[in-house]
Protein backbone atom coordinates (compact mmCIF):
# COMPACT_ATOMS: atom_id res chain seq x y z
CA UNK A 1 0.00 0.00 0.00
CA UNK A 2 1.39 3.39 -1.03
CA UNK A 3 2.04 5.93 1.73
CA UNK A 4 -1.00 8.10 2.35
CA UNK A 5 -0.69 11.69 1.12
CA UNK A 6 -3.47 13.85 2.55
CA UNK A 7 -4.89 16.38 0.08
CA UNK A 8 -4.66 19.99 1.29
CA UNK A 9 -5.02 22.18 -1.80
CA UNK A 10 -5.96 25.34 0.12
CA UNK A 11 -3.27 24.98 2.80
CA UNK A 12 -5.72 24.21 5.59
CA UNK A 13 -2.63 23.34 7.65
CA UNK A 14 -1.79 27.02 7.72
CA UNK A 15 -5.09 27.73 9.51
CA UNK A 16 -4.46 25.19 12.26
CA UNK A 17 -2.58 25.64 15.50
CA UNK A 18 0.58 23.67 16.15
CA UNK A 19 -1.27 21.60 18.75
CA UNK A 20 -4.08 20.78 16.29
CA UNK A 21 -1.55 19.60 13.71
CA UNK A 22 0.30 17.51 16.29
CA UNK A 23 -2.89 15.78 17.45
CA UNK A 24 -3.96 15.09 13.87
CA UNK A 25 -0.56 13.76 12.85
CA UNK A 26 -0.35 11.44 15.85
CA UNK A 27 -3.72 9.88 14.98
CA UNK A 28 -2.86 9.81 11.27
CA UNK A 29 0.34 7.88 11.98
CA UNK A 30 -1.48 5.45 14.30
CA UNK A 31 -4.15 4.75 11.69
CA UNK A 32 -1.49 4.07 9.04
CA UNK A 33 0.68 1.89 11.26
CA UNK A 34 -1.82 0.02 13.42
CA UNK A 35 -5.25 0.13 11.78
CA UNK A 36 -4.63 -0.16 8.05
CA UNK A 37 -2.82 -3.53 8.27
CA UNK A 38 -5.87 -5.16 9.90
CA UNK A 39 -8.90 -3.33 8.52
CA UNK A 40 -9.45 -5.43 5.40
CA UNK A 41 -9.53 -8.67 7.43
CA UNK A 42 -11.84 -7.06 9.99
CA UNK A 43 -14.19 -5.82 7.27
CA UNK A 44 -14.18 -9.11 5.39
CA UNK A 45 -14.78 -11.24 8.49
CA UNK A 46 -17.12 -8.77 10.18
CA UNK A 47 -15.49 -7.86 13.50
CA UNK A 48 -14.09 -4.86 15.35
CA UNK A 49 -10.44 -5.28 16.46
CA UNK A 50 -11.04 -4.89 20.19
CA UNK A 51 -7.38 -5.44 20.99
CA UNK A 52 -6.71 -1.93 19.65
CA UNK A 53 -9.03 -0.21 22.15
CA UNK A 54 -6.26 0.31 24.77
CA UNK A 55 -4.15 1.99 22.09
CA UNK A 56 -7.00 4.34 21.22
CA UNK A 57 -7.25 5.18 24.91
CA UNK A 58 -3.52 5.93 25.05
CA UNK A 59 -3.98 8.34 22.15
CA UNK A 60 -6.45 10.25 24.33
CA UNK A 61 -9.30 10.11 21.82
CA UNK A 62 -11.90 8.39 24.03
CA UNK A 63 -13.82 11.28 25.51
CA UNK A 64 -11.25 13.79 24.32
CA UNK A 65 -14.16 16.14 23.66
CA UNK A 66 -14.94 16.44 27.40
CA UNK A 67 -13.61 18.85 30.01
CA UNK A 68 -13.48 16.39 32.88
CA UNK A 69 -10.84 15.60 35.49
CA UNK A 70 -7.41 15.03 34.02
CA UNK A 71 -8.68 14.01 30.58
CA UNK A 72 -6.44 15.46 27.82
CA UNK A 73 -9.06 17.97 26.59
CA UNK A 74 -9.08 18.38 22.82
CA UNK A 75 -10.38 21.58 21.31
CA UNK A 76 -13.26 21.31 18.82
CA UNK A 77 -11.01 21.52 15.75
CA UNK A 78 -8.48 19.04 17.11
CA UNK A 79 -11.35 16.69 17.97
CA UNK A 80 -12.77 17.09 14.46
CA UNK A 81 -9.38 16.31 12.94
CA UNK A 82 -9.20 13.16 15.08
CA UNK A 83 -12.55 12.05 13.64
CA UNK A 84 -11.29 12.83 10.15
CA UNK A 85 -8.18 10.70 10.54
CA UNK A 86 -10.04 7.81 12.17
CA UNK A 87 -12.59 7.66 9.37
CA UNK A 88 -9.80 7.82 6.84
CA UNK A 89 -9.09 4.38 8.26
CA UNK A 90 -12.71 3.22 8.32
CA UNK A 91 -16.13 4.54 9.29
CA UNK A 92 -16.39 1.70 11.82
CA UNK A 93 -13.31 2.96 13.64
CA UNK A 94 -14.60 6.51 13.83
CA UNK A 95 -18.04 5.20 14.85
CA UNK A 96 -16.56 3.32 17.80
CA UNK A 97 -14.75 6.39 19.10
CA UNK A 98 -17.65 8.73 18.31
CA UNK A 99 -20.20 6.58 20.15
CA UNK A 100 -17.90 6.18 23.14
CA UNK A 101 -17.24 9.90 23.46
CA UNK A 102 -20.20 11.78 21.98
CA UNK A 103 -23.09 9.43 22.70
CA UNK A 104 -22.10 7.72 25.95
CA UNK A 105 -19.53 9.78 27.82
CA UNK A 106 -21.07 13.12 26.81
CA UNK A 107 -24.57 12.49 28.24
CA UNK A 108 -23.11 10.93 31.39
CA UNK A 109 -20.87 14.00 31.76
CA UNK A 110 -23.60 16.54 31.01
CA UNK A 111 -26.74 14.93 32.45
CA UNK A 112 -25.53 12.29 34.87
CA UNK A 113 -25.03 12.41 38.61
CA UNK A 114 -21.64 12.53 40.33
CA UNK A 115 -22.05 8.79 40.89
CA UNK A 116 -22.61 8.18 37.17
CA UNK A 117 -19.59 10.27 36.25
CA UNK A 118 -17.26 8.84 38.85
CA UNK A 119 -18.31 5.26 38.09
CA UNK A 120 -18.17 5.30 34.32
CA UNK A 121 -16.18 8.16 32.81
CA UNK A 122 -12.70 7.00 33.95
CA UNK A 123 -13.39 3.45 32.74
CA UNK A 124 -14.75 4.62 29.39
CA UNK A 125 -11.83 7.02 28.93
CA UNK A 126 -9.24 4.32 29.64
CA UNK A 127 -10.96 1.76 27.40
CA UNK A 128 -11.56 -0.51 30.38
CA UNK A 129 -15.28 -0.19 29.61
CA UNK A 130 -17.16 0.19 26.32
CA UNK A 131 -20.46 2.03 26.00
CA UNK A 132 -23.42 2.14 23.63
CA UNK A 133 -26.34 4.53 23.06
CA UNK A 134 -29.89 3.21 22.82
CA UNK A 135 -32.28 5.55 21.00
CA UNK A 136 -33.26 4.12 17.59
CA UNK A 137 -35.99 1.46 17.62
CA UNK A 138 -37.03 -1.18 15.07
CA UNK A 139 -40.10 0.85 14.02
CA UNK A 140 -38.89 4.34 14.90
CA UNK A 141 -35.79 5.56 13.08
CA UNK A 142 -36.23 9.18 12.02
CA UNK A 143 -39.05 9.66 14.54
CA UNK A 144 -37.47 9.02 17.95
CA UNK A 145 -40.44 10.64 19.65
CA UNK A 146 -42.49 7.61 18.69
CA UNK A 147 -40.34 5.28 20.78
CA UNK A 148 -42.12 2.39 22.47
CA UNK A 149 -39.49 1.44 25.04
CA UNK A 150 -40.98 2.24 28.43
CA UNK A 151 -39.86 2.58 32.01
CA UNK A 152 -42.33 2.26 34.88
CA UNK A 153 -41.82 3.01 38.56
CA UNK A 154 -41.99 0.10 40.95
CA UNK A 155 -41.27 1.29 44.46
CA UNK A 156 -37.66 2.48 44.57
CA UNK A 157 -36.88 0.96 41.17
CA UNK A 158 -37.60 1.44 37.49
CA UNK A 159 -38.56 -1.48 35.25
CA UNK A 160 -37.50 -1.18 31.62
CA UNK A 161 -39.11 -3.00 28.69
CA UNK A 162 -38.64 -2.60 24.95
CA UNK A 163 -36.04 -2.87 22.20
CA UNK A 164 -33.52 -0.74 20.33
CA UNK A 165 -32.02 -1.38 16.88
CA UNK A 166 -28.85 -0.54 14.91
CA UNK A 167 -26.83 0.09 18.07
CA UNK A 168 -23.08 0.50 17.54
CA UNK A 169 -20.94 -1.32 20.16
CA UNK A 170 -24.04 -2.94 21.70
CA UNK A 171 -22.82 -6.53 21.95
CA UNK A 172 -19.49 -5.57 23.50
CA UNK A 173 -20.73 -2.77 25.73
CA UNK A 174 -20.40 -2.69 29.50
CA UNK A 175 -22.86 0.18 29.89
CA UNK A 176 -25.72 1.53 27.80
CA UNK A 177 -27.22 5.01 27.82
CA UNK A 178 -30.87 4.19 27.11
CA UNK A 179 -33.73 6.55 26.32
CA UNK A 180 -37.22 5.41 27.25
CA UNK A 181 -40.61 6.91 28.04
CA UNK A 182 -41.50 7.30 31.70
CA UNK A 183 -45.09 8.44 32.17
CA UNK A 184 -45.07 9.44 28.51
CA UNK A 185 -41.94 11.61 28.79
CA UNK A 186 -38.56 10.65 27.27
CA UNK A 187 -35.96 10.07 30.01
CA UNK A 188 -32.40 8.79 30.02
CA UNK A 189 -31.05 5.85 32.04
CA UNK A 190 -27.58 4.48 32.71
CA UNK A 191 -27.89 0.71 32.30
CA UNK A 192 -25.02 -1.69 33.11
CA UNK A 193 -25.25 -4.44 30.51
CA UNK A 194 -24.90 -7.22 33.07
CA UNK A 195 -28.28 -6.24 34.54
CA UNK A 196 -30.68 -9.22 34.41
CA UNK A 197 -33.12 -8.97 31.52
CA UNK A 198 -30.71 -7.04 29.29
CA UNK A 199 -29.46 -8.70 26.10
CA UNK A 200 -27.71 -7.43 22.97
CA UNK A 201 -27.76 -9.89 20.06
CA UNK A 202 -25.40 -8.81 17.31
CA UNK A 203 -26.91 -7.91 13.92
CA UNK A 204 -25.21 -9.91 11.19
CA UNK A 205 -25.50 -9.88 7.42
CA UNK A 206 -24.50 -6.25 6.92
CA UNK A 207 -23.02 -5.05 3.64
CA UNK A 208 -21.79 -1.86 5.33
CA UNK A 209 -19.84 -1.00 8.50
CA UNK A 210 -18.65 -4.57 8.70
CA UNK A 211 -15.61 -3.63 10.83
CA UNK A 212 -18.03 -2.38 13.48
CA UNK A 213 -20.26 -4.15 16.00
CA UNK A 214 -23.95 -3.42 15.43
CA UNK A 215 -26.57 -4.85 17.75
CA UNK A 216 -30.12 -4.96 18.89
CA UNK A 217 -30.78 -4.11 22.55
CA UNK A 218 -33.58 -6.01 24.29
CA UNK A 219 -35.00 -5.09 27.70
CA UNK A 220 -37.17 -7.68 29.40
CA UNK A 221 -38.21 -6.48 32.86
CA UNK A 222 -34.82 -4.85 33.42
CA UNK A 223 -34.85 -3.57 37.00
CA UNK A 224 -32.84 -0.44 37.68
CA UNK A 225 -32.28 1.45 40.92
CA UNK A 226 -33.74 4.94 41.24
CA UNK A 227 -30.19 6.29 40.86
CA UNK A 228 -30.01 5.02 37.25
CA UNK A 229 -32.03 7.90 35.81
CA UNK A 230 -30.60 11.18 34.54
CA UNK A 231 -32.27 13.43 37.09
CA UNK A 232 -32.74 16.75 35.33
CA UNK A 233 -33.22 16.17 31.58
CA UNK A 234 -36.64 15.42 30.10
CA UNK A 235 -37.94 15.14 26.54
CA UNK A 236 -36.10 14.73 23.26
CA UNK A 237 -33.76 17.63 23.98
CA UNK A 238 -31.45 15.25 25.87
CA UNK A 239 -30.87 12.63 23.18
CA UNK A 240 -30.89 15.23 20.39
CA UNK A 241 -28.11 17.17 22.10
CA UNK A 242 -26.05 13.98 22.08
CA UNK A 243 -26.79 13.43 18.39
CA UNK A 244 -25.64 16.96 17.70
CA UNK A 245 -22.26 16.12 19.24
CA UNK A 246 -22.03 12.98 17.11
CA UNK A 247 -23.10 14.79 13.92
CA UNK A 248 -20.31 17.28 14.44
CA UNK A 249 -17.79 14.44 14.47
CA UNK A 250 -19.40 12.78 11.44
CA UNK A 251 -19.11 15.96 9.36
CA UNK A 252 -15.36 15.87 9.92
CA UNK A 253 -15.05 12.10 9.73
CA UNK A 254 -16.49 11.51 6.28
CA UNK A 255 -14.05 14.03 4.82
CA UNK A 256 -11.33 11.64 5.95
CA UNK A 257 -12.98 8.83 3.98
CA UNK A 258 -13.19 11.10 0.93
CA UNK A 259 -9.53 12.03 1.31
CA UNK A 260 -8.58 8.35 1.50
CA UNK A 261 -10.32 7.38 -1.73
CA UNK A 262 -9.09 10.49 -3.55
CA UNK A 263 -5.50 9.69 -2.60
CA UNK A 264 -5.96 6.09 -3.70
CA UNK A 265 -7.27 6.93 -7.17
CA UNK A 266 -4.74 9.74 -7.71
CA UNK A 267 -1.85 7.40 -6.99
CA UNK A 268 -3.52 4.62 -8.99
CA UNK A 269 -3.90 6.90 -12.02
CA UNK A 270 -0.26 7.91 -11.89
CA UNK A 271 0.98 4.32 -11.61
CA UNK A 272 -1.35 2.55 -14.07
CA UNK A 273 -0.60 2.66 -17.79
CA UNK A 274 -3.32 2.44 -20.45
CA UNK A 275 -2.78 2.99 -24.18
CA UNK A 276 0.94 3.55 -23.44
CA UNK A 277 0.22 6.51 -21.15
CA UNK A 278 -0.42 6.98 -17.42
CA UNK A 279 -4.13 6.80 -16.74
CA UNK A 280 -3.84 10.14 -14.93
CA UNK A 281 -2.78 11.85 -18.17
CA UNK A 282 -6.24 11.46 -19.72
CA UNK A 283 -8.70 14.34 -19.64
CA UNK A 284 -11.62 12.40 -18.14
CA UNK A 285 -9.50 11.05 -15.31
CA UNK A 286 -8.13 14.50 -14.56
CA UNK A 287 -11.61 16.06 -14.62
CA UNK A 288 -12.83 13.54 -12.04
CA UNK A 289 -9.83 14.22 -9.83
CA UNK A 290 -10.50 17.95 -10.04
CA UNK A 291 -14.18 17.54 -9.15
CA UNK A 292 -13.25 15.30 -6.23
CA UNK A 293 -10.57 17.59 -4.82
CA UNK A 294 -12.86 20.61 -5.16
CA UNK A 295 -15.59 19.00 -3.06
CA UNK A 296 -13.10 17.82 -0.45
CA UNK A 297 -11.65 21.31 -0.17
CA UNK A 298 -15.06 22.93 0.25
CA UNK A 299 -15.97 20.44 2.98
CA UNK A 300 -12.64 21.02 4.74
CA UNK A 301 -13.27 24.76 4.86
CA UNK A 302 -16.86 24.33 6.07
CA UNK A 303 -15.71 21.99 8.83
CA UNK A 304 -12.96 24.32 9.95
CA UNK A 305 -15.44 27.18 10.24
CA UNK A 306 -17.79 24.83 12.09
CA UNK A 307 -15.04 24.05 14.58
CA UNK A 308 -14.17 27.68 15.16
CA UNK A 309 -17.85 28.47 15.82
CA UNK A 310 -17.94 25.62 18.33
CA UNK A 311 -14.84 27.04 20.01
CA UNK A 312 -16.57 30.40 20.30
CA UNK A 313 -19.72 28.84 21.75
CA UNK A 314 -21.92 30.18 18.95
CA UNK A 315 -22.46 26.98 16.96
CA UNK A 316 -26.09 26.10 16.21
CA UNK A 317 -27.60 22.65 15.58
CA UNK A 318 -28.68 23.92 12.15
CA UNK A 319 -25.10 24.63 11.16
CA UNK A 320 -24.13 21.12 12.27
CA UNK A 321 -27.01 19.71 10.20
CA UNK A 322 -25.79 21.53 7.11
CA UNK A 323 -22.22 20.31 7.55
CA UNK A 324 -23.28 16.71 8.23
CA UNK A 325 -25.67 16.71 5.27
CA UNK A 326 -23.17 18.30 2.90
CA UNK A 327 -20.16 16.23 3.89
CA UNK A 328 -21.97 12.87 3.88
CA UNK A 329 -23.58 13.51 0.50
CA UNK A 330 -20.34 14.65 -1.09
CA UNK A 331 -18.20 11.92 0.48
CA UNK A 332 -20.53 9.20 -0.81
CA UNK A 333 -20.61 10.72 -4.30
CA UNK A 334 -16.81 10.95 -4.22
CA UNK A 335 -16.48 7.30 -3.17
CA UNK A 336 -18.84 6.20 -5.97
CA UNK A 337 -16.88 8.25 -8.51
CA UNK A 338 -13.55 6.93 -7.30
CA UNK A 339 -14.78 3.34 -7.34
CA UNK A 340 -15.60 3.88 -11.01
CA UNK A 341 -12.15 5.37 -11.65
CA UNK A 342 -10.53 2.16 -10.43
CA UNK A 343 -12.39 0.12 -13.04
CA UNK A 344 -12.64 -3.57 -12.22
CA UNK A 345 -10.03 -3.15 -9.50
CA UNK A 346 -12.55 -1.02 -7.64
CA UNK A 347 -14.30 -4.11 -6.31
CA UNK A 348 -11.08 -5.83 -5.18
CA UNK A 349 -10.29 -6.02 -1.47
CA UNK A 350 -6.75 -4.75 -1.96
CA UNK A 351 -8.26 -1.35 -2.73
CA UNK A 352 -10.14 0.52 -0.01
CA UNK A 353 -12.52 2.64 -2.08
CA UNK A 354 -15.44 0.22 -2.25
CA UNK A 355 -15.18 -0.44 1.48
CA UNK A 356 -15.49 3.29 2.12
CA UNK A 357 -18.30 3.56 -0.40
CA UNK A 358 -20.33 0.85 1.34
CA UNK A 359 -19.65 2.36 4.76
CA UNK A 360 -20.73 5.82 3.68
CA UNK A 361 -24.14 4.50 2.67
CA UNK A 362 -24.70 3.90 6.40
CA UNK A 363 -23.07 7.11 7.59
CA UNK A 364 -25.28 9.15 5.27
CA UNK A 365 -28.26 7.41 6.91
CA UNK A 366 -27.50 7.42 10.63
CA UNK A 367 -27.64 10.40 13.00
CA UNK A 368 -30.30 11.88 10.73
CA UNK A 369 -30.75 10.95 7.08
CA UNK A 370 -29.98 13.35 4.25
CA UNK A 371 -33.68 14.11 3.85
CA UNK A 372 -34.27 14.67 7.56
CA UNK A 373 -31.43 17.20 7.66
CA UNK A 374 -32.96 18.83 4.58
CA UNK A 375 -36.18 19.36 6.52
CA UNK A 376 -34.30 20.58 9.61
CA UNK A 377 -32.58 23.20 7.45
CA UNK A 378 -35.83 24.03 5.66
CA UNK A 379 -37.38 24.84 9.03
CA UNK A 380 -34.41 27.03 9.93
CA UNK A 381 -34.65 28.93 6.64
CA UNK A 382 -38.43 29.41 6.47
CA UNK A 383 -39.65 29.16 10.05
CA UNK A 384 -42.13 26.48 8.94
CA UNK A 385 -41.81 22.84 9.99
CA UNK A 386 -42.45 20.24 7.31
CA UNK A 387 -42.42 17.45 9.90
CA UNK A 388 -45.76 15.81 10.71
CA UNK A 389 -47.26 17.41 13.80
Amino acid sequence: MAKYEAPDFFDIDGLLTEEERMVRDAVRDWVSERWMPVVEEAYRDGFFPKDLIPELAELGVLGGNLDYGDFPRLGPVAYGLVMQELERGDSGLRSFVSVQGALVMYPIWRYGTDEHRDTWLPKLHSGEAVGCFGLTEPDHGSDPGGMETKAVRDGDEFVLNGAKMWITNGSMADVAVVWAKLDGVVRGFVVPTDTPGFSAPEQRGKHSLRASVTSELIFQDVRLPASAIFPDVQGLGGPLSCLNQARYGIAWGVVGAAQAVYDEVRQYGLARTQFDRPLASFQLYQAKLVDTLSEITKAQLMNLRLGRLKEAGTLTPYQVSMAKRNACHDALEIARRCRDMLGANGVAGEYQTMRHMCNLESVKTYEGTHDIHTLILGRAITGHSAFHG
